[in-house]
């Protein structure tokens, strides 16, 4: 069952905002196995790892157009319009980001500027699986194209059958993708960092997944291909109040917990009946869930707990730092400046996590692991590099190339100084 607290002290916070992990010697022993063995064989490597992992038979790698076109035919129509509209949605929020070119004139004669270039090649890797999240061809896809990625390529492992989701295939149609592999996990990561005969290599590999896939792109890492983030199990921290509605924080919950047995909940609050109404509402719940057993998993290792106070809890949380943190607080708008480490931030009674992981227009590839600390979710830059230009005049180079000369000579590296000395004879 899950590890219930109250007013735990302080001095236990460190224990108590440890995930769940797997060895790391033994996961990374794998890894180099896989990278070793897709770099090896490629196509056929996969193919085998399709086989050893996912139980899939596949012949080729490659999806066909054929099966791309068939796919549209198994996606209901009531799907296919809520994921145009949450595409719209996804769109809007991500084009608002683009920013305009901006010239400084730093002195006289000096103008200094920054352009964006699109990363040319991009890899996406979308979770199958247990759940085959369609929902993150968009996250992904959708600020791809509006930061005009030049080739993007879409990773996702096949079922038993052989076959991808239909909603994942019409998910990337819609958005341009013609380029789909079948292939998962960290084998799927090796290809794109190592290229195949199917596979090309990328640039940055894009895509939440396991504790395997996360090692994955951090082993890309070596190869001279960036990553998004270390994105891993889902997580969700609920602080509550107590106007809180218990309903509503146990469906929150349990929607990060029912995506696998490794993801990690955690729910806070200062309301000893709302503490026990909401563990009430959790037991009752989960029993309705399809995906209950997997749900259980992950509330085995979550955390409920009662603190003094909402400015505790959010010292708790900012230590966490949760992928996604949910305020169902009355006066929420107070505590917005308080929040220093979080992915992704809900607000309210009725703003459920649910709203970010589809439709709302944020998008839902986060850093997970307290990673928050450091990491930003996905957002149009992270598809994006900054140049910086100048341009000097010779007015420009007279105004400030004593400095140069001063600072170059004090650091020793006299051809520096030659470089603007020389121009201004």
């Amino acid at each position: 069952m899950m590890k219930i607290y109250r007013y735990p002290e302080q001095k236990t916070w460190p224990d108590l905002v440890k995930r769940p992990v797997l060895k790391r010697e033994e996961i990374s022993e794998l890894i180099t196995q896989i990278f070793e063995t897709v770099e090896k064989d490629g196509d056929k490597a996969l193919i085998e790892f399709n086989k050893k992992f996912d139980k899939a038979a596949t012949l080729e790698i490659l999806v066909s157009e054929a099966e791309v076109e068939n796919a549209e035919n198994e996606v209901s129509e009531d799907l296919k319009k809520a994921i145009r509209q949450a595409e719209e949605n996804i769109s809007k929020f991500h084009a608002a980001q683009i920013t305009e070119t901006e010239k400084i004139e730093s002195v006289k004669g000096v103008i200094c500027w920054r352009e964006n270039r699109a990363v040319e090649k991009v890899g996406i890797y979308i979770p199958g699986g247990t759940a085959p999240l369609f929902s993150t061809v968009l996250m992904l896809a959708v600020p791809a194209n509006l930061a005009g990625c030049k080739e993007i390529i879409l990773c996702t492992p096949p079922d038993s059958n052989g076959n991808i989701n239909p909603a994942i295939l019409f998910t990337a149609k819609l958005c341009g993708i013609t380029k789909i592999f079948k292939t998962g996990g960290a084998q799927a990561i090796a290809a794109m960092t190592l290229g195949t005969e199917s596979i090309p290599k990328v640039y940055k590999i894009f895509g939440p997944g396991n504790q395997f896939v996360v090692a994955a792109k951090e082993y890309a890492q070596r190869f001279g291909v960036a990553i998004d983030m270390p994105a891993g199990p889902s997580e969700v921290l609920v602080i509550a109040d107590s106007k809180a509605v218990p309903e509503f924080c146990a469906a929150d919950l349990l929607s990060q917990a029912e995506h696998g047995s490794d993801s990690q909940v955690v729910f806070i609050t200062t309301d000893l009946e709302i503490f026990e109404k909401t563990i009430e509402e959790v037991e009752e719940q989960i029993k309705k869930l399809p995906r209950n057993e997997m749900a259980q998993q992950a509330l085995n290792h979550s955390l409920f707990m009662v603190t003094q106070s909402i400015e505790e809890a959010l010292e708790f949380s900012n230590l966490y730092a949760p992928e996604h943190l949910i305020l169902a607080l009355e006066d929420f708008e107070q505590y917005i400046p308080m929040i220093s480490n979080a992915g992704s931030v809900f607000l309210g009674n009725y703003s459920c996590e649910s709203a970010g992981d589809y439709a709302s227009g944020t998008n839902h590839t986060l850093p997970t692991n307290a990673y928050a600390k450091n990491y930003s979710g996905v957002s149009l830059d992270s598809f994006v590099k900054k140049i910086t230009f100048q341009h000097l005049s010779k007015e420009g180079l007279k105004n400030i190339g004593k400095t140069i000369e001063l600072m170059a000579e004090a650091e020793g590296l006299i051809a520096h100084k030659n470089a603007v000395s020389i121009r201004l004879k």
